[in-house]
């Protein structure tokens, strides 16, 4: 029973949106604005007639049109802006003179590219009852978290150098790569 009243109610509240969008969209229209004439006298404004549109001139089109005028102007080039005393020309020198480029040597080995950075989330720092500090880590991946104290290897990969209260130092075993990995991810 409780089921169809809540069907009930439900349809009805669905036909009353219904309607009242119905009414939004498609009702009566709003009144027309109503504008104050001059001696204070009221008028709406759908009564007052509308300006006739301006008649369109295509013989003006074809009319003989002034040819732009020749300049030495260029915009791709830094001169002097030519001035009515005299100043300097178009001609002139540019203002910006370009610098020579230094010649390019042989290009230098950059060396190995750096390791990629560590991918583990530090979650916490747990504390055991004799004052043992053990790092909280985790990999993602829907695996189990991982511990370990300063100078352990974790995940065969990386070693614990220093653990903070907010993060942690992190290398690879081969010392390289060092990173500090903060409390709230990297």
């Amino acid at each position: 029973m409780r089921a169809d009243r809540r069907t009930l109610l439900g349809v009805a509240a669905l036909v009353v949106l219904v309607g009242a969008a119905a009414w939004t969209f498609f009702g009566p229209s709003a009144p027309a604005p109503v504008a104050v004439a001059q001696g204070g006298r009221r008028s709406t404004a759908a009564t007052e007639p509308l300006p006739s549109a301006e008649a369109v001139r295509l013989a003006d089109l074809e009319a003989a049109r002034a040819k732009p005028a020749e300049t030495t102007r260029d915009p791709f080039r830094f001169q002097a802006r030519a001035t009515a005393a005299g100043g300097s020309s178009p001609g002139s020198a540019p203002v910006f003179a370009p610098v020579p480029a230094a010649p390019a040597g042989p290009a230098e080995p950059a060396g190995p590219p750096p390791p990629p950075p560590i991918a583990l989330k530090f979650i916490g720092v747990v504390e055991t009852a004799d004052g043992l500090k053990l790092a909280v880590l985790s990999q993602g991946e829907g695996r189990a978290p991982m511990h370990g104290r300063e100078g352990d290897i974790i995940d065969g990969r990386y070693r614990i150098l220093k653990i903070g209260t907010e993060s942690i130092e992190m290398a690879y075993l081969d010392g390289r790569g060092r990173q500090t990995i903060r409390l709230t991810g990297q």
